[in-house]
């Protein structure tokens, strides 16, 4: 097999070694898989793994025909008059329009919570987006609402920013209380220093850095 992809010719750039070739009966054009979007060829990801060059590609099966003015649901940028390669409809409500690269990237970060983000059907949509050619990761959790994704947004801020550190072990080192203890900006919560590095009191405890309370007018003075 491999030495028959090896003398198999991309329609698409027209390098050797395409090898897909298109599952329509009698049709011997052959493409890399790289090549397959440039030259609008459709790939199904489930099944038989069948692909399809871009005249036996399969197409959307439903009569809507996107409005003046329509916008992908997704990017909001505007598609094309007519359903085409590059836009695609949901074939439940026929109201929501997406750019096929659009929908690819959704597929990839929801996974199999993938649904029409208007009417939010899922069987329907998923099985004509398989049919079409785009390929749905594995995640049971989008990847939105992994702990990775906001992981540095939970993460407190224990450094200390004075201009000039006094403490011993360096602006990273905070203790839970005393002197070296790092208060937080009680505005923006970005930036803290250690009591002692701002002479504060063991008894402050709210302090405004300069960019929240103005040079020379924060609450440490």
């Amino acid at each position: 097999e491999r030495l028959l992809c090896s003398f198999q010719r991309c329609f698409i750039c027209g390098e050797m070694g395409a090898a897909i070739t298109c599952g329509e009966k009698g049709c011997d054009r052959s493409f890399h898989l790289p090549c397959a979007s440039r030259g609008e060829c459709v790939t199904q990801f489930f099944g038989l793994y069948r692909s399809f060059c871009w005249e036996h590609r399969p197409e959307q099966a439903v009569k809507a025909k996107p409005g003046q003015n329509n916008t992908c649901i997704i990017c909001l940028d505007p598609v094309e008059d007519n359903k085409s390669y590059h836009t695609m409809v949901c074939p439940a409500c026929q109201h929501a329009w997406f750019h096929r690269s659009c929908i690819q990237k959704q597929a990839i970060h929801a996974g199999v919570r993938l649904c029409c983000l208007h009417c939010r059907n899922q069987d329907q949509f998923v099985m004509e987006m398989l049919t079409m050619g785009i390929r749905i990761s594995k995640r049971l959790q989008p990847s939105w609402e992994s702990d990775q994704a906001f992981g540095p947004v939970y993460q407190r801020h224990r450094r200390c920013n004075a201009s000039k550190c006094l403490c011993p072990g360096g602006s990273e080192q905070a203790e839970e209380e005393g002197p070296w203890q790092v208060l937080l900006c009680s505005s923006c919560a970005a930036k803290g220093t250690h009591r002692r590095c701002l002479y504060l009191s063991n008894s402050a405890t709210t302090w405004e850095c300069n960019c929240c309370a103005g040079l020379g007018t924060g609450k440490r003075q």
